[in-house]
């Protein structure tokens, strides 16, 4: 749930799933996917999971297969709106 106010072309928020090697590059890519495309590159394979971008008072949900995950791999989780991977990311725990 996005606990803010503003809309989603503004302030929106995501969240994605991806292998804690590819974060950077999903999110990097993402800026230039456009808000229309929820900042993710179409069709790529590195994402896992991802929502929709939300904006204030929204709320969203993901659900994937854990079979795409295998046990050992570090993955993360980051928001590809434009600016917020920096700090919105985190490690994502499998197995």
């Amino acid at each position: 749930k996005h606990s803010g106010k503003l809309p989603a072309q503004a302030m929106g928020h995501n969240w994605v799933l991806s292998k804690a090697a590819d974060a950077a590059g999903i999110s990097s890519d993402g800026i230039g996917a456009g808000f229309a495309n929820d900042h993710i590159k179409k069709g790529d394979a590195r994402v896992i999971a991802h929502t929709k971008i939300v904006g204030g008072g929204q709320s969203t949900s993901v659900t994937f297969p854990t079979s795409a995950l295998k046990k050992g791999e570090a993955y993360s989780f980051v928001c590809t709106f434009p600016g917020h991977s920096a700090i919105m990311k985190g490690a994502f725990k499998f197995g």
